[in-house]
């Protein structure tokens, strides 16, 4: 089988609580489209340094995570961070990944982005 890719925005949600409040501008609400793996195999979301440094996501803690090579490594766990992929989205934490690592989409926020079909009620 191979590699699933696909096309999100992130926004930063605590831009866009400001921005319904009238304290910033549109254009200042910290937002980017990016490419990432989906990969079931991990739970969170995952960005790397360079993704976090741009979008400034709160820091809510540390974890612990166990990466693909089989190390162990502290990770930034980051909150308040709006994900959508075509006409689906949620806001959830990410986990913030050393370096330049590959962004992940995992199982979590693929859950619950469900798609949008409108209920038929079959008579």
């Amino acid at each position: 089988m191979g590699l699933i890719y696909a096309e999100i925005e992130l926004i930063n949600g605590d831009d866009l609580a400001l921005e319904r409040k009238y304290i910033i501008d549109k254009d200042e609400v910290k937002r980017m489209r990016l490419t990432v793996l989906v990969d079931t195999g991990s739970y969170m979301l995952c960005i790397n340094e360079s993704i976090q440094e741009q979008m400034q996501f709160p820091v809510v803690e540390k974890r612990k995570a166990e990466t693909a090579d089989g190390r162990i490594v502290a990770c930034d766990v980051v909150s308040s961070v709006e994900l959508r992929f075509k006409n689906r989205a949620t806001t959830c934490r990410a986990m913030v990944l050393p370096g330049n690592n590959e962004p992940l989409l995992g199982a979590i926020p693929l859950e619950d982005m469900p798609a949008r079909i409108p209920y038929l009620k079959i008579l």
